[in-house]
């Protein structure tokens, strides 16, 4: 008795290669079960979203029900988007080729609370989520629909390999006066260029966007790389881009931001900088990704802390919906809970307590502000165990209570 032939999906792999360049989307190939067995991924997704198996598998039930030319358009509880196309032969179903995730909203502060909120996940998450969903595509429902016509055709046919023709190169006349009068042009615009990058990363490092927007406006005429692909400009630009967001998040980490937090936004602006559709919006990003990293700068920057304060401003900022304690904490670092609290008073001018209970309180604004989840819900969400003292404290630090900061969003 013959065993069961595997499916050979070599073709497909062409196919999720070419759909991954022309739409620059994730593509996935995933078997009956739902198992990815080939996939070209540039968003990686946070931990708390990894449910990939979920997907997939909801994914291939439902096409494998239904005709060779449907395409499903799925959406999960963390409203990801995904655009799928069964492979079909000799009437037989063998897996899929899913493109997604994307979105058909603008992300904002509102949609990743409601998102949080929905699917309970950890208030400790909101900057990588931020960062994660900013970073996505925004479709239209034509452009959608386009995509689920392209693969349904692509899958219905045989792959044709095909083959690249090319000319040979012509070589430029070298004209010595010119490279001469180039190189010492260059050697003044390369000095200055330095000059100015240097500014920025100082000014990033203290997190002021007032300086770091001074110098890049003073050299962004010296970051016009576009004579190096005359042909194609807006590829030379793009490099010239991700170096510069190489030089914001080395500056950010010297400005004492914790990596994760680097990393989240590095890796949005990465991918921002490759989809941008034009020069113009090159530019502007660069001025984008500036202040955001001065922004972060502000907002994590524990370079004037102490190392143990540091490490427990840290734990606590990326713990913050966890049950926190001053022991749990100087426990959690390794430290003595008494010359943690010393510590903590002297770099923070706060307790620990208090310096919780203050970010719990910042965080617990953004739900009361949006008006879809109860009181309850959000003190717990943000770590509060009991509803009174979440807010004898929210009134403590807003001198208003949660009701009353409510209604005063309202006016």
């Amino acid at each position: 008795m013959m065993g069961k032939v595997e499916f050979d999906f070599k073709d497909y792999k062409e196919i999720c290669n070419m759909l991954n360049t022309i739409t620059r989307l994730d593509v996935q190939l995933i078997d009956t079960e739902g198992n990815t067995i080939f996939k070209l991924v540039k968003h990686n997704l946070p931990v708390t979203l990894q449910n990939f198996q979920n997907d997939n598998f909801n994914i291939c039930n439902l096409l494998k029900n239904n005709t060779l030319d449907s395409y499903y358009h799925y959406i999960n509880s963390y409203n990801l988007e995904y655009i799928s196309c069964g492979i079909w032969k000799d009437g037989s179903f063998h897996g899929a080729v899913s493109v997604g995730p994307f979105i058909s909203f603008v992300p904002t502060t509102e949609s990743i609370s409601d998102i949080i909120s929905n699917n309970k996940l950890p208030i400790s998450e909101r900057t990588q989520l931020n960062e994660f969903y900013n970073a996505l595509s925004v479709l239209k429902i034509k452009h959608s629909n386009d995509i689920g016509s392209l693969i349904v055709n692509l899958c219905s046919h045989s792959y044709i390999y095909p083959k690249l023709l090319t000319s040979e190169i012509i070589k430029p006349a070298i004209n010595k006066e010119e490279l001469i009068a180039n190189i010492a042009e260059t050697k003044n615009i390369i000095e200055s260029r330095y000059k100015y990058e240097k500014e920025i990363i100082n000014a990033v490092i203290k997190g002021d966007k007032d300086e770091a927007n001074n110098a890049l406006n003073e050299a962004n005429v010296l970051y016009d790389f576009t004579y190096r692909m005359p042909d194609n400009p807006i590829r030379s630009t793009k490099d010239t881009t991700f170096t510069f967001n190489t030089l914001l998040r080395v500056a950010a980490q010297r400005g004492g931001v914790h990596p994760i937090y680097i990393h989240n936004i590095s890796e949005k602006f990465a991918i921002m900088i490759e989809k941008a559709p034009n020069l113009p919006y090159l530019q502007k990003l660069m001025f984008v990704m500036l202040n955001e990293y001065c922004d972060l700068v502000k907002m994590f920057s524990t370079s004037d802390y102490s190392p143990i304060v540091k490490n427990a401003v840290d734990h606590i900022n990326l713990n913050l919906g966890n049950e926190l304690t001053l022991k749990s904490i100087a426990d959690t670092i390794h430290v003595n809970a008494s010359h943690l609290s010393r510590k903590f008073k002297i770099d923070t001018n706060m307790t620990v307590i208090d310096y919780i209970n203050q970010k719990r309180v910042e965080e617990a604004k953004l739900y009361l502000e949006r008006g879809k989840i109860s009181f309850t819900e959000i003190a717990l969400m943000v770590g509060f165990n009991d509803l009174n003292y979440f807010g004898r404290v929210f009134k403590k630090i807003t001198s208003l209570t949660p009701s009353e900061y409510v209604k005063s969003k309202k006016l």
